[in-house]
């Protein structure tokens, strides 16, 4: 196999390691912005079999001219800026494509794709990534869904607790704070309701999940949870769903406090040098403030929950990963779970395990067995319960 590595971030490192220490992958070619600065961390890691590039994301001419140098499969871990300009690209080169990131920005590419027989697999990280997969084949185990609730979260372990936020950066936080103010969608007694981003912190939103070798935990709402029942086919059953975001308890009143007060407005502070907004602001302030010591760990947390019937017996259902930082490599819980997962299914695709083409989703063309071996193989564990009742 031949493969493209776009951006070799905090999560395409994880990435790069899978596939170096994959047999069946010859070689990868991985592009980066700072050339410089990828051959240093190429030599120390010693990553004889990859070849370094440079690559600027935004020029089309500069993409096309890469990605049409014959790769079996392209792993887009960039920022999300760039994904409309690589998702053309792959189709235009008839290369298969993977990426993190949810699949609004390319919907459109999805007739173009197939035509091309292009496989292009978003949302193939963690969450969305291996909470899609599971919620996959949740809904496969059931006859009836009545209820789906998805969880997600990366945050550290106890021990590298030393802030009032009780959280630490394991990805962009401007990105974080991003999603601090973005709209949710959730189902409730079987209607949809529109979780303004304003109050996702709100009492009226938040609950607390108990977690086996964790304890109790803080959720409130991430994402659109109706998108997904209709794309599981479950939007005309389903009473309860929605996809949630975890933190250590007294993260979201405190968060909740801060927006109230205006921390993270995007208007500019009157006064203040250089049009500086409130959200500007947090992101320069809080960051260094919040990075992990290196005898630090994260934990990433993965959990669905699924009720409903088969054979006209009320079945729960709950599948549940639990990974801490790998302190031998370095790499974070947080980017082994969401790095190694594009990784598998960019393999599942060059070795036929994934065949259809056009735009796919985990939900239902990543194969549960096969992917969940993968991630044990790499010491991530997926758990299961099942409970029936009369």
């Amino acid at each position: 196999m031949r493969m493209l590595l776009l951006g070799a971030g905090r999560q395409g490192k994880a990435v790069l390691h899978d596939l170096i220490h994959s047999p069946d992958v010859q070689s990868v070619t991985c592009a980066e912005v700072d050339l410089p600065a990828l051959k240093t961390y190429l030599a120390a890691i010693k990553a004889e079999k990859v070849e370094p590039v440079a690559l600027d994301a935004s020029d089309p001419k500069a993409l096309r001219a890469l990605m049409a140098r014959g790769f079996d499969v392209a792993i887009d871990m960039l920022p999300r800026q760039f994904i409309r300009n690589i998702g053309q690209a792959a189709v235009d080169c008839r290369l298969h494509l993977v990426n993190t990131y949810y699949d609004h920005d390319l919907r459109d590419l999805a007739d173009a794709a197939e035509e091309a027989s292009v496989s292009l697999l978003p949302e193939m990280g963690m969450d969305p990534g291996i909470d899609l997969v599971l919620c996959g084949e949740a809904v496969r185990r059931l006859d009836q869904v009545t209820r789906l609730v998805s969880y997600g979260g990366g945050f550290p372990e106890p021990p590298a607790i030393d802030n009032p936020l009780k959280y630490k950066i394991t990805w962009t936080w401007e990105g974080v704070l991003n999603s601090y103010v973005r709209d949710a969608v959730i189902v409730q007694d079987g209607r949809e309701t529109s979780v303004p981003g304003s109050e996702i912190f709100s009492d009226r939103f938040t609950h607390t999940v108990n977690v086996p070798d964790l304890g109790e935990l803080e959720a409130f709402p991430n994402g659109n949870a109706t998108a997904y029942a209709h794309k599981l086919g479950i939007a005309d059953t389903v009473r309860v769903s929605g996809r949630y975001a975890l933190r250590w308890p007294g993260h979201c009143r405190l968060w909740h406090a801060l927006k109230q007060l205006g921390f993270l407005d995007e208007t500019p502070v009157p006064g203040l040098p250089g049009n500086v907004t409130p959200r500007q602001f947090m992101v320069k302030h809080l960051e260094p403030r919040l990075q992990y010591k290196d005898s630090e760990r994260d934990i990433d947390l993965i959990r669905v929950e699924a009720e409903g019937l088969r054979n006209s017996r009320r079945v729960q259902l709950v599948m549940q990963v639990l990974d801490y930082r790998d302190m031998a490599t370095g790499l974070t819980a947080m980017s082994r779970t969401v790095g190694f997962p594009a990784a598998i299914a960019a393999r599942m695709i060059a070795d036929g395990t994934i065949r259809r083409r056009g735009l796919l989703s985990p939900t239902a063309d990543v194969p549960y067995q096969p992917f969940i071996d993968e991630l044990r193989a790499r010491n991530i564990t997926v758990t299961e319960q099942e409970t029936a009742t009369e």
